[in-house]
């Protein structure tokens, strides 16, 4: 399982990368790889407006659809049309070529709340453990 230390992290499995009062969302290595072969992703569009712990996007795979809620709030500036057409980037890159949409960033200290690489980490080998 990779993990991204530039990121911080939701229990959901979404990530968020911040640069300035902007940031970035996905979800992480481990979601993608409950979820498995991702054929469909369903973004927020430009100008949605989140609060945290809202759903903002949807991923359906051969297995699974999940929903993906936004780590922090913010309103939506961009999103990766890429997804549209190629949703196995979910799979392929997570952290990368398959990052979801970028947002302005509402409240900067819901940041507090998210977990660091290594806390997410231990996150998903408790959830493993557990089975989940």
């Amino acid at each position: 399982m990779k993990i991204d230390k530039d990121c911080r992290y939701a229990e959901t499995h979404e990530w968020v990368r911040i640069d300035g009062d902007e940031a970035t969302v996905g979800i992480t290595d481990y979601a993608q790889q409950q979820l498995s072969d991702v054929v469909y992703v369903e973004l927020p569009e430009i100008g949605d407006v989140f609060e945290k712990g809202d759903v903002f996007a949807t991923v359906e795979s051969v297995k699974a659809a999940a929903d993906c809620y936004m780590p922090i709030g913010g309103e939506i500036i961009e999103i990766n049309e890429e997804l549209e057409d190629a949703p196995q980037l979910v799979n392929e890159d997570p952290f990368g070529a398959a990052w979801f949409a970028r947002f302005t960033v509402s409240d900067p200290t819901e940041l507090d709340d998210l977990m660091d690489a290594d806390a997410y980490e231990k996150f998903v080998a408790e959830e493993q453990k557990e089975g989940g």
